[in-house]
């Protein structure tokens, strides 16, 4: 990373991160160019393992892309803050985001409610009682976590 020095290394510190953030873009690949999704999702950590879950429609672009290559990278942001400075003409970004790479499994019906489970906690915070015919028209996928890097820019 070109500047270290706002380069967060700590995974409690990642995880609050993802936490604050509302949306997940991922980056699957389709040539020429790459097919980017924002995305809403949940996080869990298992045995210090960042995973992803992700939900949608049981058809579409993404499927057929992800059928062919599941490999995909991921962004999210959050804590956006324009902070000015008029006396010197300067501005900048307040900010904090995470880039990483991992593969997209899909989601067997077994495992469909904890995936809901993980992706509301996201969101909504109480135990929310799910419409058990969701899952049969939903998709659920997860992404564990390969590589990882978080940045900060926050402004004291």
């Amino acid at each position: 990373m070109r500047r270290s020095d706002r380069e967060v290394k700590d995974i409690q510190t990642i995880t609050e991160i993802i936490q604050r953030c509302d949306v997940c873009r991922i980056a699957i690949n389709h040539s020429p160019v790459p097919y980017i999704l924002p995305l809403n999702f949940g996080m869990e950590t298992v045995d210090g393992n960042i995973i992803l879950y992700f939900h949608g429609a049981s058809e579409g672009t993404k499927y057929e892309l992800l059928k062919q290559n599941n490999r995909v990278s991921f962004e999210m942001d959050c804590s956006h803050r324009l902070v000015t400075t008029p006396e010197t003409g300067n501005c900048t970004m307040e900010y904090e985001s995470v880039i990483g790479d991992g593969y997209i499994e899909f989601v067997e019906d077994s495992g469909k409610a904890h995936a809901l489970t993980v992706l509301m906690g996201q969101y909504h915070q109480e135990n929310f009682p799910f419409n058990q015919a969701v899952f049969a028209r939903t998709t659920f996928m997860k992404l564990e976590v390969q590589n990882m890097t978080c940045k900060v820019l926050m402004k004291k």
